[in-house]
């Protein structure tokens, strides 16, 4: 046997690559099995994304290699999207950039702008791909934590504190998974400020920012960014196509060129239906955020009652694809969820998986349905975990 690379010694199996798979055995075995772990919308994307698909998949020369960057009219549609929701002018051709999802953009930019034994700040609770690629890369992972008394934000004053000279980047989140916590103009202000004194690259990455959000932000709106921040953003969750896998990367022209040098040497464009769908999504109406939310706001209150019956302690004031749920005092994520897959045939997501911070929560996802979310509240009236 070839011994593994190093890099891998540090890094393991995304947590959900290897649970899927003892759920899929237990159903296997029969246990009618419900997933309330995974953000993976069940609902369509609109209509008009699918028929743009269609079409362009029968067109002349729809089945080459395309752009590396991506189309002309995908990166204006996306600097269209930006300017129409955030406020913010973006160069499509220089400051926006199209990616296979924006996980990949995760791996880029890392390859891009941090170098072996170089530092990464990473949120704690937080995306658990942020630590992984930082070690992947040779880089060390410095988490900082966030908590529920100061609303899930970073503790700028205590990192002041710590030796910050070898940290490269910065990850947020926000609105911020697993938490749904929102940061306001003020604390994106604060955040730029603290990385200008440090020389750090802020990345925020924001596919939530629509969903049960009344006022989607963008850090690259706020006086300052420029050359600071930039912001990873995805259809995934806007529009119902995680499936498509089809994400963007915008900000700065010299970052955003740095970025395309690792892309461009891993992989060969995206398929042309795939953003002639992007265009038609990103084109959207506002009545598609609002019909959208409105299925989420009555699954969320479904959920909400689930918590309750598990005796867990939430915030209301959240927006996300997620809730956000303390366990009863004394109980344990991964025990406790592993509990309700075992006896009430029940997936959620343990916090524990999102780091140290998250060992007392669990996560429920808003993707299943109400008579799925109704099945679960019932299953659990016969006695608590």
């Amino acid at each position: 046997m070839i011994p593994k690379a190093d890099r891998l010694h540090n890094v393991t199996e995304y947590y959900f690559s290897k649970k899927l798979r003892e759920v899929a055995a237990l159903r296997k075995q029969g246990k009618p099995i419900i997933n309330m772990a995974i953000g993976s919308p069940d609902l369509p994307p609109p209509a008009a994304v699918v028929e743009a698909l269609e079409h362009t998949a029968r067109q002349k020369g729809a089945h080459q290699y395309q752009s590396y960057q991506g189309i002309p009219p995908l990166r204006s549609a996306m600097a269209a999207f930006y300017h129409q929701h955030y406020g913010l002018k973006l160069c499509p051709d220089s400051e926006v950039l199209p990616l296979m999802g924006s996980k990949e953009g995760i791996m880029h930019i890392s390859m891009a702008f941090v170098n072996p034994g170089d530092s990464v700040l990473i949120p704690n609770p937080g995306y658990p791909t942020y630590a992984s690629v930082t070690e992947l890369v040779g880089a060390k992972a410095l988490c900082y934590e966030l908590r529920a008394s100061n609303n899930w934000l970073p503790d700028l004053e205590a990192l002041e504190k710590q030796d910050l000279s070898k940290v490269r980047l910065m990850w947020l989140n926000y609105p911020h998974m697993p938490t749904g916590a929102a940061a306001s103009e003020e604390d994106f202000k604060a955040l730029i400020n603290f990385a200008r004194r440090h020389k750090i690259l802020l990345v925020n990455d924001n596919p939530y920012s629509f969903v049960l959000q009344d006022h989607p932000e963008s850090i690259l709106s706020v006086p300052g960014a420029d050359g600071v921040a930039i912001e990873l953003n995805s259809l995934s969750k806007t529009f119902n196509m995680a499936g498509w896998r089809v994400g963007m990367v915008a900000g700065n022209a010299q970052i955003i060129q740095a970025i395309l040098q690792v892309k461009s040497n891993m992989d060969s464009g995206m398929f042309l239906g795939i953003q002639h769908g992007a265009i038609a999504a990103l084109e959207s109406p506002k009545s598609w955020f609002k019909e959208l939310n409105a299925t989420y706001a009555r699954r969320r209150a479904l959920v909400w009652k689930i918590m309750d019956r598990l005796q867990c302690t939430y915030a209301k004031n959240r927006g996300g694809l997620f809730v956000w749920g303390r366990l009863p005092e004394g109980k344990k994520a991964i025990p406790f969820s592993d509990a309700l897959l075992y006896e009430k045939s029940v997936f959620i997501t343990p916090g524990s998986i999102f780091g140290t911070m998250g060992e007392s929560y669990i996560r429920a996802s808003l993707c299943i349905s109400e008579a799925d979310l109704s099945e679960v509240e019932n299953r659990l009236q016969t006695r608590n975990i």
